[in-house]
């Protein structure tokens, strides 16, 4: 089997205050990518990404577009400095938002459309977030049955579910603020190891964002989509896209189901893939590669460094 080669794009979470600002001095064409993102979405992206405060950064509405765009300008900046040197992926794969990254990546989609589809999505997701109390909790050390079992112990009635299966041994609980709460208390009853309420707006991939999905299923049903150039695998059924049709489906599914990234690594694994780029802010999806295949070689490219790096 041939090696192969994946593209890697990081989702809400990955997000610092400085970001892309490198990128940006030194890259015309990343420059080109925060200037539209920035027009498209209406945010000080290039303010937030480059100074913060993180606290506004971190909000859900400001953090997926800004994600996104860095990511894009690193993709760029690497295109641009590496020309015809640069990697050419045998399939895409974001975690959640990063799913948006990938299908620009693989020219499903254009960068207007990117940009106004996440900025769209960061919004509606901040709102549906607000509207209930509610949060998640990542717990270590269970698998998924025993995650399962957990959720129905501490809903009580509630909303809660499995929403991230990242890696081993790490499964994010999403739900109403008080089945977090005794989802954590309960946790170690059910032998995890460990249980950590995450710092985020509300209950992601869960039917507490149902109102998100159908006001961004009004954006998506507007705009036509391309086939991708490259294989995209989902983050719903870790499955690749068969094709434009799929797009809005998968990426309406994706706001109320659990996102499947250990499931699609083990996918890109099985199909014979090895090399793999994270491409955009952070080291957070070569942490969870480590903890689903050590033996993977992952290179995070997140600034003018990292691409110097594969320049020589």
């Amino acid at each position: 089997m041939a090696m192969k080669t994946a593209f890697l794009f990081p989702g809400q979470g990955a997000q610092s205050a400085g970001m892309g600002r490198d990128l940006y001095e030194a890259h015309p064409a990343a420059r080109r990518v925060f200037d539209r993102v920035e027009e498209i979405s209406g945010l000080p992206i290039r303010r937030l990404c480059f100074e913060g405060p993180e606290e506004e950064l971190s909000r859900t509405d400001v953090s997926q577009p800004a994600i996104f765009a860095v990511s894009a300008a690193a993709l760029a900046a690497m295109r641009e400095r590496l020309g015809d040197r640069v990697p050419r992926p045998d399939v895409c794969a974001g975690l959640s938002l990063g799913e948006y990254t990938a299908l620009y990546a693989a020219e499903a989609m254009d960068l207007d459309q990117a940009a106004e589809l996440v900025t769209r999505r960061g919004a509606v997701m901040q709102e549906a977030a607000e509207a209930v109390p509610s949060g998640m909790v990542s717990i270590l050390g269970l698998d998924e049955a025993k995650a399962l079992e957990l959720c129905r112990a501490a809903a009580e009635g509630e909303v809660l579910a499995c929403a991230n299966f990242n890696c081993p041994g790490q499964i994010v609980l999403s739900g109403q603020s008080g089945a977090c709460r005794r989802a954590a208390e309960l946790a170690p009853r059910f032998g995890a190891s460990a249980a950590v309420p995450l710092k985020v707006a509300g209950a992601f991939h869960t039917e507490l964002m149902r109102p998100a999905a159908d006001r961004l299923g009004e954006a998506l049903g507007g705009m036509a989509f391309a086939a991708p150039a490259t294989a995209v695998v989902a983050n719903v059924d870790a499955a690749p896209y068969a094709g434009a049709g799929d797009v809005p489906a998968k990426l309406l599914a994706q706001l109320t189901s659990p996102i499947r990234w250990q499931q699609s690594m083990e996918k890109l694994l099985a199909d014979g893939v090895e090399t793999f780029y994270e491409i955009g802010p952070g080291r957070v999806l070569r942490g969870l590669m480590r903890r689903i295949d050590r033996r993977a070689e992952v290179t995070s490219v997140n600034g003018c460094e990292a691409i110097e790096a594969l320049a020589t």
